[in-house]
């Protein structure tokens, strides 16, 4: 009786142990969807913050203030300009003005001044009121990109202040443009 005494022992315990210690099963990890989207979020917030830096950087206050008090340039807004005695925006020059949009669009607290200027051919009041039409120009096509027309003003100064003092061609054709600045940050 022993033997079989022992021998049911033996299969119980065998029996125990492996009902006992079960094979550990590997959970696999996956990567949580919440933790890339907020890797995301946190790369953009990121990216938004440097460019925020950088355009701040940018931003250098002009010697003689405008007409709302310091206004600042910056090299990252680009000047469009114009044909000789027109006011429409070319080509080339809407692009210019896309890519000033998405830099704006990006900063909502920070309004602009367009300035529209013209060369020293044709009168002063000529010329005042073709660069008022070409600052216009240019605040209208970046108002249709949805800028808010409350965050632009215009203001022409004619031939009155010319990028290039030149008496020709080349520098005619630099003085005929809008020039973009920034009024308030």
């Amino acid at each position: 009786m022993t033997k079989n005494n022992f021998v049911i022992i033996f299969i119980l315990c065998v029996g125990l142990i492996m009902i006992g210690c079960p094979k550990k099963t590997a959970v696999k990890e996956e990567p949580s969807v919440k933790t890339e989207e907020a890797a995301k979020a946190e790369s953009e917030r990121a990216k938004e913050a440097k460019a925020k830096e950088q355009f701040e950087k940018s931003l250098v206050a002009e010697k003689t203030p405008g007409i709302a008090g310091e206004v600042f340039e910056s090299a990252l807004l680009k000047d469009i300009h114009f044909d000789f005695d027109k006011y429409d925006i070319r080509p080339a020059d809407a692009s210019i003005l896309r890519e000033n949009a998405v830099l704006l669009n990006k900063y909502t607290n920070v309004k602009i001044q367009i300035e529209g200027h013209c060369d020293e051919r044709g009168t002063v009041e000529y010329n005042l009121a073709l660069g008022e039409r070409r600052a216009n120009s240019a605040k209208n096509y970046l108002v249709s990109l949805g800028m808010s027309p409350a965050r632009i003003s215009t203001i022409s100064y004619g031939k009155e202040k010319p990028l290039d003092p030149g008496h020709n061609e080349e520098a005619w054709a630099k003085n005929r443009r809008a020039h973009t600045i920034v009024t308030a940050k």
